[in-house]
């Protein structure tokens, strides 16, 4: 199987969100979230009443629905009275870091999370390390990387301590060589599933190049059981840039040290950016058809293209294709027309065409 996606709610959790029209919009979404690609939606759950608004709403969707802690373990003891499919902690904020009261804190989070078989994720965060850790590297004398998976390893102990083996690991910076450095080295020590990301990657197209340079990277060499692109944009749009780079990886045709990551299932989409030729707007029939395309469950590629050069020439190769040509617009499979008509017809048209698969 491919790696996990995963991508995070961006707004806080309410009572009001579960009741009357609220509750079917937030449905609705998680579940087109889930339609999309996503196989795990994490919440910030920052006090009690959000813990159980959180439970109410994993008995509501059919997505596994991940609770993310800080500073009070009993905010991650109320979660998993409830259907809760993981739990994200940070254990050394759960209280002075080796102090007696951290521990008996992370060893009840371990002993529910057990007797529940609730899964938990260690998230390091190179803004959030040890003290001691951050003294360190702030002289240089650790470097930022050999810190977050110091970090990370010492958390393990205490999870092999209490006999704790359903654990995943993040080791999130918002630098692509201390993410992609990190990973390698609890990899080459461990061999604890990972999740991989660049956190804090920016605004789209930013966070979208940070993330591709680090997770093609990784993933590539067999590092990366969950991932999430992290951005400052919507859900969807993480989720699909997710997509794409698990597609990416997929297209290597010799990857490295044997790694061999399955095929990604679902729509391919091939789309031109436009130019003087174009007879066809592609950007907006992309934007109006991306989000039904991409939760598809149909594993097909579809060209969306400006003119006759790039249609049915260069993408010959794709299942389904439209594309312009003159003040036409020709809708093909396999670089053969099957359709020809005017623009306003394109949208019925294309849903026709795209229904016979």
């Amino acid at each position: 199987m491919p790696p996990v996606i995963q991508t995070m709610w961006k707004e806080p959790l309410s009572r009001s969100d579960l009741e009357g029209e609220a509750a079917g919009k937030i449905i609705s979404r998680i579940e087109g979230l889930k339609k999309l690609g996503c196989g795990l939606l994490r919440f910030g759950i920052p006090d009690i009443n959000a813990a159980e608004v959180l439970g109410d709403l994993a008995s509501m969707v059919s997505m596994p629905l991940v609770a993310d802690i800080h500073f009070d373990y009993k905010i991650a003891l109320r979660c998993m009275d409830f259907p809760i499919k993981k739990i994200r902690i940070n254990p050394g904020n759960l209280g002075p870091h080796g102090a007696s009261t951290t521990k008996s804190r992370v060893k009840a989070v371990l002993d529910k999370a057990k007797d529940r078989g609730i899964p938990i994720r260690i998230g390091i965060n190179a803004g959030s390390l040890p003290s001691d850790l951050q003294k360190k590297t702030d002289s240089g004398s650790l470097t930022l990387d050999m810190a977050m998976a110091e970090a990370a390893e010492r958390e393990l102990v205490i999870f092999d301590e209490h006999n704790f083996k359903d654990v995943l690991v993040s080791m999130k910076a918002s630098t692509i060589a201390d993410t992609i450095s990190a990973n390698r080295i609890l990899s080459a020590r461990s061999d604890v599933p990972l999740h991989i990301g660049v956190t804090e990657a920016g605004p789209l197209i930013t966070g979208v190049v940070r993330s591709t340079a680090a997770l093609l990277v990784l993933l590539r060499e067999g590092i990366g059981d969950t991932i999430r692109v992290s951005l400052s944009d919507s859900m969807e749009k993480e989720i699909i840039a997710a997509r794409e780079i698990l597609l990416a990886v997929s297209e290597f045709p010799d990857k490295t040290e044997g790694y061999n990551l399955p095929a990604v299932k679902g729509v391919k989409i091939i789309s031109c950016p436009l130019c003087g030729r174009a007879g066809f707007n592609t950007h907006a029939f992309t934007e109006r058809w991306q989000t039904r395309l991409y939760g598809m469950d149909k594993n097909i590629s579809v060209a969306i293209m400006g003119c006759e050069v790039n249609g049915p020439g260069e993408a010959r190769h794709a299942d389904l294709g439209i594309t312009g040509a003159g003040d036409k617009v020709l809708i093909f499979r396999h670089g053969k027309v099957v359709r020809t008509l005017g623009a306003e017809d394109a949208d019925s048209a294309f849903e026709e065409e795209l229904a016979r698969f």
